[in-house]
């Protein structure tokens, strides 16, 4: 009896090892990409230009991708998949320790209705062009969608699971993030200038800081172009952008009912397959948000879990770079592009409408 005991105990043992011993080389390779990108992204010329250490974490892990990894896929191919499968779920939760309740008590009823109406229409106009217009795949739509009107590359990423997008089809969303949310910094400073002349959307820095705050991509985009107009924009702008961040939860739950309809309504695949797939990361992500907001944890241990997301988040960035091929980019073609462009074009036009609407109406 002792003796199967111990059998049983040393068989779990070694399954136990073989099976995460699989994922060392890969998680040790994610892991030393995301660091350096982490490193670089400390840099003042990198945050000065909105370069955050998952945007870098992408493209060093696209150029490895394309070089060296090659060779080293049969050994750390499990560790990069569970780094961009489970680890980014793992790190789109933490992401709820950067964001409280008490955020959206700052931008009132006018900054959440402003971030709403902007998020619903860039997405529905996304969805529009990218299937009827452009003709591209559905899934690429909504990704590019996704991170246009939500929260740049932590959107598409976090999209991925429901979507089961391809990875090309992630890495060319993430790209158009970068672009335009690139162009963004530098041209918002230019529209405040001009907004002081038209007074389109007020002359205060914290009415155009929440206008940033609803309309560029990634939240260091957001910090970027809000600094350089001064620290009063900057704050509003961060607020503004963790509201509308906050709405990544909700949506992955509506956008996973919708397709589970589809698939029923179309006919499509068996029985499970229009089944609703729903997010379960989503709702402890709004947990954890819910938890933060009672003030808990002592501000050294947020901060602290906040790198450790940012380092999941990195590593799943870097893992999705190492598994993309340039060549699937280039097939993908003008088209993501030209969409992403119009969808910026929107959020600067559009959303300058929006804001000035919606403040006009809770003036």
């Amino acid at each position: 009896m002792e003796y199967g005991m111990s059998s049983l105990s040393t068989s779990n043992t070694t399954n136990f090892s073989d099976r995460y011993g699989r994922l060392l080389p890969g998680l040790l390779l994610s892991g030393m990409i995301a660091w350096g990108a982490i490193q670089l992204g400390k840099l003042e010329w990198m945050q000065s230009h909105g370069m955050s250490a998952l945007t870098l974490a992408i493209m060093l892990g696209i150029v490895l991708g394309n070089s060296v990894y090659g060779r080293l896929a049969p050994a750390c191919g499990a560790g990069v998949t569970f780094s961009k499968q489970t680890l980014l779920r793992l790190g789109i939760i933490l992401y709820g320790f950067r964001l409280t309740f008490q955020d959206i008590g700052q931008v009132g009823l006018a900054g959440i209705a402003i971030d709403a109406l902007v998020l619903a229409s860039t997405f529905g106009l996304a969805m529009f062009l990218g299937t009827r217009v452009f003709k591209l795949e559905r899934n690429s739509a909504i990704l590019i969608g996704a991170g246009s009107s939500i929260c740049g590359a932590a959107a598409v990423m976090a999209t991925e699971p429901v979507v089961k997008g391809r990875s090309e089809d992630v890495t060319v969303a993430v790209s158009t993030v970068v672009v335009f949310g690139t162009i963004a910094i530098f041209l918002y400073p230019v529209l405040y200038q001009l907004n002081q002349g038209w007074q389109v959307l007020g002359a205060t820095p914290t009415a155009f800081g929440v206008y940033i705050g609803s309309t560029v991509h990634e939240v260091a985009q957001v910090v970027a172009a809000g600094k350089s107009i001064g620290q009063e924009a900057a704050n509003a702008a961060v607020i503004a952008k963790m509201v509308r961040v906050m709405m990544l939860a909700p949506f992955l739950v509506i956008l996973s009912a919708v397709l589970a309809r589809g698939k029923a309504r179309s006919g499509s695949g068996d029985g499970k397959a229009s089944k609703l797939a729903i997010p379960w990361f989503a709702f402890i992500f709004i947990g954890v948000v819910a938890f933060n907001s009672l003030g808990l944890l002592p501000a050294g241990m947020v901060a602290t879990i906040t790198e450790l997301d940012t380092a999941l988040l990195a590593m799943a960035m870097a893992a999705l770079g190492l598994t993309t091929h340039m060549s699937a980019i280039r097939r993908a073609g003008i088209k993501p592009l030209l969409l992403a462009g119009l969808l910026f074009c929107w959020l600067i036009a559009g959303g300058a409408a929006i804001n000035h609407v919606v403040a006009s109406l809770f003036a």
